[in-house]
Parts: structure tokens; C-alpha cells; sequence
């Protein structure tokens, strides 16, 4: 079995992984950061149209890069934003928002799942990504990570940019209170998931961080 490790968490985490000779992890492009030991690398769209529903419905890249250790050897992986990494045990499906998948070991299938017209009203995308099959799914956030438990009845409501992962149950895409909330409160839509389920939910809000940013960012001129 691969072994890993989680370091410097929750700000700046990165995601080391050892494997054996034979031995792969499948890397979202652009995450790769290093590695000591020889290593083959494959790049794979996951099926050409999962990649290419991925790429052009989700905003993901078309690929992701399969690197398989010839000798023993280490790989560190860093997701592109600052914030956590966690490491979910699958075996079944796992719904990722879009930016946040990052890499997995085992036979796992990386596809789609899709969110509807709300879904695109809400982030302008249509996809999240959706991982199925057995083994570890390294999720990465904007901020720290918390995990939740959603009992059998019960029902938690999430803010749509807040969302990281959700395992088991189901879940809607609808907008938070009434329209005066929806265009004037400061909040857009939520995702209502219902039990029982397992949902991870990440500390900050990239959407509205980059909102933030852009009141102080010089504007273009046309």
C-alpha cells in the first residue's frame, strides 16, 4: 500500500508520497512539485470525453499525470492555492467541487457530475468533479478543511463557495433566502445535502477572495 504524508497544514500543506517500485498516484496537471528516485510520468485525459467534459464543462485541465515509480521513490505534490489537503478512504462515489480535486491512488475513475443550470448560475460552471471506485482521493482547499457528518433525517446547509467534498446522501443547488437576501445580503446560492452523507467544507471562500482582491487591483482600460 502507498504510504504519505500531510505537511504543513492547514496554510501551506503539501502531500508527500512514497511508493514502491510499480507503485502510482495519479496527480492533477500542474500539482506535481518534486521527486527523489526515478519515476516514469504518463499523461492521460481519464477517457477523452471525461477529459474533455471535464476541461470544457468543469474548468479542469484536460489532463492528469500518472507517475509510477521505477525504484523507490518520493513525490511531493502542492495544490496550486494556499490552504489544506486531506486524504478520503473511497470506496463508492465522491463528489469534489471543481478546483478542488487533487490526486489519487487505487482504481479510481475521475469523471463528472453535473450540477445543473443552478450550478452554472452559481459559479458559471455546470460540473463538479465526480472520483468512483476504491482507494485514497487527496482533496485540497482554500484554507483549512473541517468534516462533517450528516446523520440519517438530517439535512446541513452549505455556502456554494465553502463546498469541498461530499460522500453519500444527496444534494441540491438553490439560492439562500429570498431575492432581496439573494441580490443584496452579500450571499448567493447554497448547497443543501442531506443525510446520511459525509461533507467537507473548506474555512474560506476563493470566489469571494478574489472578489476582494479585485477592489484594489488597477482596472484595464479598454
Amino acid at each position: 500500500m502507498v504510504t504519505y504524508r500531510i505537511e504543513g497544514g492547514p496554510a501551506y500543506s503539501i502531500l508527500k508520497v512514497l511508493l514502491e517500485p510499480g507503485e502510482s498516484i495519479v496527480v492533477e496537471s500542474g500539482s506535481y512539485m518534486l521527486n527523489r528516485g526515478a519515476v516514469d510520468v504518463k499523461t492521460t485525459t481519464g477517457g477523452i470525453v471525461r477529459g474533455l467534459l471535464r476541461a470544457i464543462a468543469g474548468g479542469e485541465s484536460l489532463f492528469l499525470n500518472v507517475i509510477t515509480a521505477r525504484e523507490k521513490a518520493e513525490v511531493w505534490i502542492a495544490p496550486p492555492v494556499s490552504g489544506d489537503i486531506a486524504a478520503i478512504e473511497l470506496d463508492g462515489e465522491l463528489v469534489i467541487q471543481d478546483s478542488s480535486y487533487l490526486a489519487h491512488i487505487g482504481d479510481v475513475d475521475v469523471s463528472v457530475a453535473w450540477r445543473g443550470l443552478r450550478g452554472l448560475i452559481a459559479e458559471g460552471e455546470l460540473v463538479w468533479v465526480k472520483a468512483s471506485g476504491r482507494g485514497i482521493v487527496f482533496v485540497n482547499s482554500f484554507g483549512a478543511i473541517e468534516e462533517i457528518e450528516v446523520p440519517p433525517g438530517e439535512k446541513v446547509t452549505i455556502d456554494n463557495g465553502h463546498f469541498v467534498a461530499l460522500e453519500g446522501g444527496r444534494w441540491e443547488v438553490r439560492k439562500f433566502g429570498g431575492w432581496k437576501t439573494f441580490f443584496l445580503g452579500g450571499e448567493g446560492f447554497v448547497i443543501d445535502v442531506y443525510g446520511p452523507a459525509r461533507v467537507w467544507v473548506q474555512t474560506r471562500n476563493l470566489p469571494a477572495f478574489a472578489g476582494l482582491l479585485s477592489r484594489f487591483l488597477p482596472s484595464r482600460s479598454s
